[in-house]
């Protein structure tokens, strides 16, 4: 079977995409995703407020990074191996327990910055096994060329939560504790891990690998290196222009409130404001990506370069405006140039990689881009303690203009060079890990 190259069957999404299933897991990750926003900021807050450093402000992304890094590869393999339900039920009231109920059990006096980073830590954990997970399960939901417009409607519920999370957060900090405010999130995450309860997944899905052994564990790791840089170029180029984007976006979502309180004087409320439009940007994009379906595989690609071009401008007007509507405005812009990557370049994988490998592929490709990120938050978390908002606003922009060039360069090269986007059948996706010689394009 043939995904038609650079061109696609003249396919659109239809309504049919909402099945119950699908439905099940919009409504459970709209919920969690609102709990995330509103849990962020809060965090984010109660660092900076305690320590008055950028650099241990940073600390919380990079947690929320290292689980990907360290364990990236090794979570691809449970991912294949193990049922979508029970890691994502597991993930949900994991989430739920460490950064929901354990908040509210502590009290105010033991809960200090080393405690929060453990919670944190452990929480960012069951969210790599979650992420991929989620991710995976989607070719088992919906049919083939509805993948992009899957992965998109999902986001949908990540601008929700933006929108409406750090509003609700800014709000509850400024009336409560950050301590009370991270409670909410324990009700969100069940709520999700209940919605995954009712999901039918096929049986197929949940297949292992292979064996449990230890050996066998390194080899299907293996594998799954094997056939990302070496059958599908595609995916490495994917992976590096995700590792620029990540770079940047991840160093100004964690910094955002050091900028806003910096840049624009912004209290908790002005800033989760501010953020809630970065989240309408997303929402609008997300929205628009739904019919992106069609489109050929080197138009979406010249799509997140442009995207991530308008983010780079967007975020240099940060640094001559202190006019709040205007920055409002650029937040809203970035947002929509932010969205673009992520479902395009998950559309892709979930297209091209064997279901038996999916869970391997988004792993890797979740450890280039999560290596980046950490990358980037420290060294922006350095440039802003040391040198100021501006300079590190400044360089954030010119690594999303990094992040452009690169996937221009993809787009041409698939142009170039991709004879036909090669999709595995269901017997090539079992046996695909017994090749060994490259796939010639």
């Amino acid at each position: 079977m043939n995904g038609g190259g650079t061109g696609r069957p003249n396919v659109k999404w239809s309504p049919h995409l909402l099945t119950r299933d699908f439905t099940l897991v919009w409504w459970g990750q709209m919920v969690s995703q609102v709990g995330d926003g509103v849990s962020k900021l809060a965090l984010l807050w109660f660092v900076y407020s305690i320590t008055g450093s950028p650099l241990k402000t940073t600390m919380i992304g990079l947690l929320q990074t290292l689980p990907p890094i360290l364990f990236g590869p090794f979570i691809g393999v449970i991912v294949d191996r193990v049922p979508k339900t029970l890691l994502l039920i597991s993930s949900d009231l994991i989430r739920a327990l460490v950064l929901g109920v354990l908040p509210c059990l502590l009290p105010v006096d033991s809960f200090s910055i080393e405690r929060l980073y453990l919670m944190v830590f452990v929480h960012a954990v069951a969210s790599a096994v979650f992420g991929p997970a989620l991710t995976a399960a989607i070719p088992s939901l919906v049919s083939r060329h509805e993948f992009t417009a899957a992965n998109a409607l999902l986001q949908t519920t990540t601008s929700i939560g933006i929108i409406v999370g750090p509003a609700l957060s800014g709000v509850g900090i400024a009336t409560m504790s950050s301590q009370e405010v991270l409670c909410v999130n324990a009700v969100s995450y069940v709520i999700s891990a209940a919605c995954f309860a009712f999901i039918r997944f096929p049986r197929a899905e949940s297949q292992p690998v292979g064996g449990g052994s230890l050996a066998g564990t390194f080899s299907d790791v293996l594998d799954g290196f094997h056939y990302v840089l070496h059958r599908q170029r595609v995916i490495l180029m994917l992976i590096g222009a995700a590792s620029m984007y990540t770079f940047a976006t991840s160093a100004f979502s964690t910094l955002f409130p050091v900028f806003g309180k910096k840049l624009l004087d912004l209290g908790p409320i002005e800033v989760g404001y501010l953020w809630s439009a970065f989240g309408i940007g997303l929402l609008l994009v997300s929205l628009g990506l739904v019919s992106l379906s069609a489109w050929s595989l080197p138009k979406r690609i010249q799509l997140m370069a442009l995207s991530s071009f308008i983010s780079g401008l967007a975020l240099l007007g940060l640094i001559v405006t202190s006019n709040r509507l205007i920055a409002a405005a650029l937040m809203v812009i970035i947002g929509m140039g932010a969205g673009t990557l992520t479902p395009v370049a998950w559309g892709v994988l979930q297209e091209i990689a064997p279901a038996s490998l999916l869970g391997r592929v988004l792993a890797i490709y979740n450890l280039g881009a999560m290596t980046s990120a950490i990358a980037g938050m420290t060294i922006f978390g350095w440039v802003t303690q040391d040198f100021g908002e501006r300079p590190s606003v400044f360089g954030i922009g010119v690594g999303l203009f990094l992040s452009a060039l690169v996937s221009m360069r993809v787009a041409r090269w698939v142009q170039t060079n991709w004879a036909g986007v090669t999709v595995p059948s269901e017997e090539e996706s079992q046996s695909v890990v017994m090749v060994t010689q490259p796939t010639s394009h």
